[in-house]
């Protein structure tokens, strides 16, 4: 079984919460305590991508968000974690924004590899195409 990577992980979510994120209404009646963080469901995330649901949760809470989490510059030095454990009375939150950045640039990294790679095949069938040219000349 091959694991899921970042990029498919934060899509899973993004996917899966975006229109929720976008649609918060403070103080509505069931409704989540912030705008920027966004409670999921790590095990329906994880049965989306046909994972065991630890793995989801460690790679959330022990990878990207050692790799993405911030101190402001503030007085208070407060600590802007990607992912928390509980925000207000919500549990296993995101923090949509920065996730949605972080999103964009795994997609962009992504987007830049496959250009490279076809790029790179493109000029070895040329240059195997010109040696073939000039072996048969």
């Amino acid at each position: 079984m091959k694991l899921p990577t970042d990029l498919q992980i934060l899509e899973a979510i993004y996917n899966e919460y975006y229109e929720p994120y976008s649609n918060f209404s403070k103080g509505e009646e069931n409704g989540r305590d912030s705008k920027a963080y966004m409670p999921i469901d790590i095990d329906l995330i994880a049965s989306k991508l046909n994972v065991d649901s630890g793995i989801v949760f460690g790679r959330l809470y022990n990878h990207l968000n050692r790799l993405h989490s911030y101190v402001n510059d503030d007085a208070q030095k407060s600590r802007v974690p990607l992912f928390e454990l509980q925000v207000g009375r919500d549990v296993r939150c995101i923090h949509f924004p920065m996730m949605a950045s972080v999103l964009a640039g795994l997609q962009s990294e992504k987007s830049k590899f496959f250009t490279t790679t076809w790029i790179s095949g493109a000029a070895m069938i040329v240059s195997l195409a010109a040696l073939a040219v000039s072996i048969v000349k």
